[in-house]
């Protein structure tokens, strides 16, 4: 297997699952959180979306396929899933939320959504491990696009542990309004996804 294929396969995922554009988001989704929390969050979060990309990588469409799934389907259902998290980040219900809560009970974790499912994991890389995958048939292929998946959610990972510096950086009141515009991005990203989807069925342009 040649190297322009690692490359591809790399530029390919990082591109999709834009570790960059997911840190502010992290740092949003986890604000007041402490730093071992964080670590543990964003460990949890890479973890099960490799345990989603492998699974993929491994059966394709065959999974979803056999529960009746199809991707345009799965696009719609993730963006609107989306879209309510971008509500409740541009209105602070989460916060409004965790004052309501007693002290002794602790806050949503968001490592499985909305971090790993869908917005390290999502329509798109999905499809991606699967494309990858199929250029090279066989178990080797599959280990390669495992691999680059490794890879990149390294990378993710890292840039997590990055949001303690985002925040002295920034301050509450930047982070409130990082909090703000990341739920507004949030919002056209999964409306997009939903976009997306419908085109997919014949019903947008």
């Amino acid at each position: 297997m040649d190297s322009t294929f690692l490359v591809t396969a790399f530029a390919t995922l990082f591109v999709i699952i834009d570790p960059i554009g997911l840190t502010p988001l992290f740092a949003a989704l986890t604000q007041g959180r402490t730093a071992a929390e964080r670590r543990a969050i964003g460990l949890r979060a890479c973890a099960i979306a490799l345990a989603v990309l492998a699974l993929f990588a491994l059966f394709g469409e065959h999974v979803l396929g056999f529960i009746g799934i199809s991707m345009p389907a799965f696009r719609i259902a993730g963006g609107l899933l989306l879209f309510l998290t971008a509500l409740e980040m541009l209105f602070e219900k989460r916060t409004k939320r965790r004052e309501d809560q007693s002290e002794h009970v602790e806050a949503p974790d968001p490592s499985v959504f909305p971090l790993a499912i869908p917005l390290i994991s999502g329509p798109g890389a999905i499809a991606s491990v699967i494309l990858l995958s199929g250029q090279h048939p066989g178990l080797s292929g599959v280990l390669v696009v495992l691999a680059v998946v490794i890879a990149v959610l390294c990378v993710v990972w890292l840039l997590f542990q990055t949001t303690g510096l985002l925040e002295h950086a920034l301050g509450k009141t930047g982070i409130n309004v990082i909090t703000r515009l990341m739920g507004m991005l949030l919002a056209a990203l999964s409306v997009q996804f939903v976009l997306d989807g419908l085109k997919a069925f014949g019903f947008a342009s």
